[in-house]
């Protein structure tokens, strides 16, 4: 019989609940409030000079997914960022055995793509990007918190993953002697 706590970890539904959402709804509110403030605030030919030499604020449009890859694909982006968000929310429904750090990178997740698939879908199949990280001449792709919450959840699902297979590993090993 089920309870309502994870067998794994230990971690009441509940808590898991009142994890993932509000982590989805604050980053996918973080994102947008961002976005409308950078786009309405930053003079779109200078930009703004946060740290000079390492990082700045400059406006962006991208048509394509990370690094540009599909720009122009409006319909095909859109679809894919639909079936992830619809994954990662049917796998959170429906699993039942979350470690805390494993709800957080679904939440984290849910957001990124919420707040993406949101400018795809009401800015002209664009996304705005306004984050701009560089040193010298040499640039990071321009990006936005919807981008940071999307490598900070894959960052944490592989610390995740690790950790899990650790433990079931050791789980596994026969006692020493």
């Amino acid at each position: 019989m089920d309870s309502p706590t994870d067998q794994q970890s230990g971690v009441p539904r509940s808590l898991q609940h009142l994890i993932f959402w509000p982590l989805a709804l604050l980053g996918l509110g973080l994102d947008l409030w961002t976005k409308h403030e950078a786009f309405h605030r930053i003079d779109p030919v200078q930009g703004l000079d946060l740290i000079k030499g390492f990082l700045s604020f400059n406006l962006a449009y991208n048509t394509g997914a990370a690094f540009s890859m599909a720009a122009g694909k409006t319909v095909f982006l859109c679809g894919i960022s639909s079936v992830a968000l619809v994954a990662v929310l049917v796998f959170f429904l429906m699993r039942k055995n979350f470690t805390v750090l494993l709800t957080v990178a679904l939440g984290l997740l849910a957001g990124g793509i919420s707040g993406n698939l949101y400018d795809r879908l009401f800015h002209e199949g664009t996304v705005r990007d306004f984050v701009d990280v560089y040193v010298g001449t040499h640039h990071w792709p321009t990006f936005n918190v919807a981008d940071a919450l999307l490598c900070t959840a894959v960052g944490l699902l592989i610390i995740s993953t690790y950790i899990t297979d650790q433990q079931s590993q050791s789980a596994h090993d026969p006692p020493q002697k």
